[in-house]
């Protein structure tokens, strides 16, 4: 087993969150080219945002496939493939894209290919780590995620505004090319991965048990609403800050999203934090966080918005690190099936939240987002209150 701070915990750490940066970078690509891609095609706010959400919903989609099939064939060699496949469809993304309808479809594809590392890397480490390491491991692999966020944003934003959308996928997919190449060196290969035979009514018996157990179910929950809200509510605030009195280009809009640096630093934190709090009441802290930033944005100076992204993003992957090794931590049998459904329901809310907001937004604008924000992360922080007396009564019962 990998320990801490060791030569292969070193190399196996730095690669995943190479990797994880390439996923992200990818997925929120297009985030800031929002309000340009809605001018270019005559667009809604709803229908430009699904060159986002096409992708984190077929990502989502595919992670239970990937899950499952890692548990058979191994997890190096499907990240490796599904990392490659990235780097092509984004060749394609660059040139062979006319209309908007193609972009939908291709991106949708893409994010087919970018599910295969979120679905298997926690499952890796899993694997591999002893439990202190890790622990460390999961909080800077989600550290990656953010700065893949980050990265994608500033490219598409900067890059975007001076060679249009485009010229942004190239920049992205040889940015890609180099990470695919950093992380097929540094992973270590598999030692500790034990193969399972497919079988199909094991794999359903599988899913049915991680949606019946209380513990998981309600970490499901949790990180899908709060994905839900979090980064729909990034999709919505480019077109507030797009349009008058703010009037900022695809470039400055794109730094907007190094608010997500809180959220590295929160997602660093939660695994030391967790050792001296139960993780519940971590998860109760992350979503009250993120509360409080919302209510601030609702404050409509551009320095108080930015404050509440940094809030809302500190908060958010505070929570979503702590829920990641809670699953890691609570799923008895097929662990990398039981993270794989964790994140099916954290993508599909990212995929759905903007249809919950788009009433709101249309009716109030960016008052309305706050209000049905906060009304779904309230729902968020008493589901975590069930989880801990939940888990306090199990943990009674066995004893």
């Amino acid at each position: 087993m990998i320990e801490a701070n060791s030569r292969a915990y070193w190399r196996a750490t730095i690669a995943l969150c190479i990797g994880s940066f390439m996923i992200f970078a990818n997925v929120y690509l297009t985030q800031p080219l929002l309000p340009t891609l809605s001018m270019q095609f005559g667009l809604s706010a709803l229908e430009a945002g699904l060159t986002f959400t096409s992708t984190t919903l077929t990502l989502g989609i595919s992670l239970l496939f990937y899950g499952v099939l890692s548990d058979v064939l191994g997890r190096r060699g499907i990240m490796t493939i599904t990392l490659v496949s990235v780097v092509i469809c984004g060749l394609i993304l660059s040139f062979g894209v006319e209309t908007y309808h193609e972009l939908i479809a291709l991106r949708a594809f893409q994010g087919l290919m970018l599910g295969g590392l979120p679905a298997i890397a926690i499952a890796y480490m899993n694997d591999e780590f002893t439990p202190r390491a890790l622990g460390l491991a999961v909080g800077l692999y989600i550290g990656g995620n953010t700065l893949g966020g980050i990265g994608g944003r500033l490219i598409g934003g900067f890059v975007g505004e001076w060679l249009g959308w485009q010229g942004a996928f190239l920049v992205m997919t040889a940015v890609s090319f180099i990470c695919v190449l950093a992380f097929i060196w540094l992973l270590p290969k598999s030692e500790n991965f034990h193969p399972s035979p497919f079988k199909l009514g094991a794999m359903l018996g599988g899913l049915n048990r991680h949606l019946n157990d209380p513990l998981l179910l309600g970490a499901y929950l949790i990180g899908g609403l709060n994905f839900f809200i979090f980064i729909n509510q990034y999709s919505y605030i480019t077109f507030v800050l797009a349009a008058p009195p703010y009037n900022l280009p695809a470039s400055l809009l794109g730094m907007l999203f190094l608010t997500y640096l809180a959220g590295t630093l929160g997602s660093a934190m939660s695994g030391k934090i967790a050792d001296y709090m139960p993780r519940t009441r971590a998860m109760m802290l992350g979503i009250s966080l993120h509360i409080l930033g919302t209510l601030v944005t609702g404050f409509d100076t551009l320095i108080t918005i930015i404050i509440g992204l940094m809030i809302n993003s500190f908060g958010f992957f505070f929570c979503h690190s702590t829920l990641s090794s809670w699953v890691s931590r609570n799923a008895k049998l097929a662990k990398a099936s039981a993270s794989a459904l964790y994140l099916v329901f954290y993508y599909l809310g990212a995929s759905l939240g903007g249809f919950y907001l788009q009433p709101f937004w249309s009716l109030w604008g960016w008052s309305g987002v706050v209000i049905a924000s906060l009304a779904v992360l309230l729902f968020t922080l008493s589901l975590s209150w069930r989880l801990e007396l939940r888990n306090k009564c199990i943990s009674a019962l066995s004893h």
